[in-house]
């Protein structure tokens, strides 16, 4: 009857260590110190982005007094090439195809301009760049010459425990690590929420950020907006390699089984 009731005290312990705490499974959970509904500021301006190599660019060019010039360097821009994928899907493939990739050099091939250097700049930098040979070299003080850069769209990657892996594409400046990996299918339940890993590249090499998405705090994280390239990584939870489940009760129906298989091989080897 001991050895009975010492195998439950350890099936219980087993059970309760392998239920998923909600606190490791909940989105961005208030500070004990904050007031609920209360006002939290935080900084949304981020260091501005320096363009890295495979960066996929969208450059247009306007000049309402000389289009015949401006369809020059606009040949194919926004003639998408893509089949599917929804309406984000069509417009990273019409960039891929009609884009401006920053290659292995750091440069990208305009019309009539040819290579210009890229890598490390900003997009307001390179908008000024190509702005200020337009108008040496084509355009007249006068054209009243628009040029915008942009990137073709904010790209990552999402591998580990979650939801669908693979490469993302958010056409928007700014998104957060929240939104990214909602864009991202989100988290399963044996994802771990509360060490989010974050691989970023610099120009001097690679390195990794950690985030607790668990915590409102995450707000005021330099890493919690992401940048193009990023790769967000999730960890399964020790509940997974547990294999006894992922609720309460499917711990529960999982032991209860064990359990009983136990007991009455025990009671079989006891009356013998």
């Amino acid at each position: 009857m001991r050895k009975l009731l010492g195998l439950l005290i350890i099936f219980l312990l087993v059970l309760a260590s392998s239920c998923v705490p909600t606190r490791k499974i909940t989105y961005l959970q208030e500070s004990r110190t904050v007031k609920n509904d209360s006002l939290i500021t935080f900084q949304k301006v981020q260091s501005p982005y320096r363009l890295q190599i495979n960066d996929i660019l969208s450059i247009q060019i306007k000049a309402p007094f000389d289009p015949s010039l401006v369809s020059m360097f606009n040949a194919g821009v926004g003639q998408g090439a893509a089949q599917g994928g929804g309406q984000a899907g069509a417009q990273a493939a019409g960039l891929y195809f009609n884009g401006y990739t920053i290659d292995q050099h750091g440069d990208i091939r305009v019309p009539r301009l040819g290579k210009i250097q890229a890598l490390g700049f900003t997009l307001e930098e390179l908008t000024e760049l190509i702005e200020k040979r337009l108008l040496t070299e084509y355009f007249k003080e006068n054209a009243d010459l628009f040029v915008t850069v942009r990137l073709g769209g904010l790209r990552y990657v999402m591998t580990g425990e979650v939801s669908r892996m693979g490469e993302q594409v958010i056409f928007r400046d700014q998104v957060t690590v929240v939104e990214a990996i909602a864009n991202g299918g989100g988290v399963p339940i044996t994802g771990d929420l509360t060490n989010i890993r974050i691989v970023r590249q610099y120009p001097e090499g690679v390195k990794v950020h950690h985030v607790d998405l668990t915590q409102l705090d995450v707000i005021y994280s330099p890493y919690y907006y992401i940048q193009p390239n990023d790769m967000i990584v999730v960890d399964p939870l020790p509940q997974k390699a547990l294999g006894t489940g992922t609720t309460g009760l499917a711990s529960f129906t999982t032991i209860i089984s064990v359990f009983t298989a136990l007991v009455t091989t025990l009671l079989f080897f006891t009356r013998l």
